[in-house]
């Protein structure tokens, strides 16, 4: 299992780094959690915890991103302007989440839905902004944070 798993970490197949990929931004997900919760029960306003907490998130997505997804494509960038990158691409990513988020709430409000249907829509909103967000995120960081330009 154990090699199996290294084979995996190393490989510069598009499969398995997106696969990594995904598995840091859902790392990356819990410790937003995390980071908010405590900074709200510690009795921080709601907003700042929330910046807080997303930037912590989007610094160790960074990190693990660099060293774990990327390793085989990151050559010779300077760390601060790396950082840039994935903080732009990453806050260009979740805006595209949340305006997918609203626009499938928006639609589905349009039809009335009822029942089970209707509270289960935040959750699918969440996922249909997520999946966009996170192809958008895999691209790009692809393509500006981690190339070999």
């Amino acid at each position: 299992m154990l090699k199996l798993f290294q084979k995996f970490q190393k490989s510069p197949s598009d499969t398995a780094t997106f696969l990594r990929f995904a598995g840091v931004g859902l790392m990356g997900s819990l410790i937003d959690i995390v980071i908010l919760y405590l900074l709200m029960e510690l009795g921080l306003n709601t907003l700042i915890s929330r910046l807080i907490s997303l930037s912590s998130s989007m610094l160790l997505g960074y990190s693990l991103n660099r060293y774990f997804t990327f390793h085989h494509i990151e050559v010779n960038r300077a760390l601060w302007a790396s950082v840039m990158r994935h903080f732009g691409v990453h806050g260009l990513g979740s805006f595209l989440n949340i305006g997918i988020f609203l626009t499938t709430i928006s639609l589905a409000n349009n039809f009335n839905l009822e029942g089970a249907l209707k509270e289960l829509m935040p959750l699918i909103a969440v996922w249909v902004g997520g999946i966009a967000g996170l192809s958008f995120n895999f691209f790009f960081s692809k393509k500006i944070v981690f190339d070999n330009k």
